[in-house]
């Protein structure tokens, strides 16, 4: 074993990925350092705007099960806890009042985390109210296929050829990535979204990722690495992260809903709209701040940027939320 717990002799990516992730030392569990945001840039450390989005979404559920004195809502792979405490912050006493929230997270919790999110390492169950993962599934280790076979990966990011796909994971491919040269084997994650979404009794379940669809699956897969914001070479020995995209239309189950997120923060009044410039007379500095935000929200919603991300929307004991029900912002 080296010294961050992967293994030197190769072995399949999916365990590869499990020990450099989350084993001892690893990349999402280790104490101290920045985390995730040190990394890479997500939506929810690109503008306040998301979490607002979120917060929106959160009202639209409360109203569909009829404003339950407890409102559930769950952050799942929660980094340091930056998308709920936003999502507090921008709901009204009364409505932040009822919501129990929780932080779903393999690291420890952080100091100065408001006291009332509960930090768990696996998500709750009897949940009633909104689910939401931002950018957890494609860190979910899988396996990767090349030409028939499950690829092998050495601690120095080495790669080999390994035994033949079989079982479940030749099935999965079959149905979901047939004929690609490379392809990254996403049933562990359909497996973890139904795991998280079992734990719902009534209410949304939304995963949010960079993503693709059968019918355009890339030939040669998507499995890299990053580290202090830039891209790099998949190593899997803890020091980087290894991610991948996600087959979100594999893990979507009964009644779910694919937007873009483009689509789905529009329709929750994140707009890239510059401000009338008129009001750069009559009110400089409210007309400097909705530049600013026009800016963030542009960022959040660009094509071939963080706009492209997916967004897949299930509901459990609900109609699924769609753009055309987007509730009023506040």
């Amino acid at each position: 074993m080296s010294a961050q717990g992967v293994s030197v002799t190769p072995v399949r990516w999916r365990r590869a990925m499990r020990s450099a992730l989350y084993g001892p030392g690893g990349f999402y569990v280790r104490p101290g350092g920045p985390g995730p945001a040190g990394h890479f840039r997500t939506s929810v450390h690109a503008s306040g705007l998301y979490a607002g989005a979120v917060a929106r979404l959160l009202r639209w559920v409360d109203g569909e099960l009829g404003h339950p004195r407890r409102l559930d809502l769950v952050d799942v792979g929660a980094g340091r806890g930056e998308l709920l405490a936003g999502v507090l912050a921008a709901l009204e006493p009364e409505v932040a009042a009822r919501v129990r929230p929780y932080a779903v997270e393999r690291a420890e919790r952080p100091e100065g985390l408001d006291p009332r999110i509960q930090w768990a390492a696996e998500p709750p169950g009897g949940v009633t109210g909104l689910l939401f993962a931002n950018e957890w599934l494609d860190n979910v280790p899988l396996d990767v296929a090349q030409d028939g076979r499950y690829v092998l990966v050495a601690a120095d990011g080495t790669e080999s050829p390994g035994d033949p796909v079989e079982g479940a994971d030749l099935a999965w491919l079959e149905r979901w990535w047939p004929g690609g040269d490379r392809a990254e084997i996403g049933r562990p994650r359909d497996e973890a979204w139904a795991a998280a979404v079992a734990g719902l009794e009534r209410g949304l379940a939304v995963a949010v990722d960079y993503a693709h669809t059968r019918g355009a699956r890339p030939p040669w897969g998507t499995l890299t690495g990053f580290r202090a914001g830039r891209e790099v070479r998949p190593v899997p020995d803890g020091s980087c992260d290894v991610t991948a995209h996600v087959a979100l239309d594999a893990c979507a189950g009964p009644g779910s809903v694919l937007l873009t997120q483009r689509e789905a923060l529009s329709a929750l009044g994140v707009s890239g709209s510059r401000p009338p410039l008129a009001l750069a007379s009559t009110d400089p500095a409210a007309y400097v701040r909705a530049l600013s935000s026009a800016g963030e929200a542009a960022e959040l919603t660009a094509r071939g940027g963080l706009g492209d991300f997916g967004w897949l929307v299930q509901p459990v004991g609900i109609r699924a939320w769609r753009p055309a029900d987007a509730p009023a912002p506040a």
